[in-house]
């Protein structure tokens, strides 16, 4: 069951799991897709550095998604963190 990000959350590390053989995303991962796709609304996208930045629509704050592992095959596992206002001033270009 997913579940929207609560205000005491600052940043979700997904990972990949081996299971019988297949790389699988664990549920941190599942959860930050549901994330990005049902809850959290994308303002920009950052091409060069595997990034993009959504807002919670609930409660104003941003969250930066990005791959930091991205030597691995289709960027790696995702990574979900809260952005403060003013860094995002400064990383990302308004839409």
């Amino acid at each position: 069951m997913n579940k929207k990000l609560s205000r005491t959350e600052t940043v979700l590390i997904g990972s990949w799991e081996l299971v019988s053989g297949v790389m699988k995303q664990d549920s941190v991962s599942d959860r930050i897709q549901w994330l990005t796709d049902s809850c959290l609304i994308q303002e920009s996208v950052d091409g060069e550095n595997w990034s993009a930045l959504y807002i919670d629509p609930e409660d104003g704050r941003h969250w930066e998604l990005s791959y930091p592992q991205s030597h691995l095959q289709g960027g790696g596992p995702p990574t979900l963190k809260f952005i403060a206002a003013d860094s995002v001033k400064q990383g990302y270009a308004p839409k």
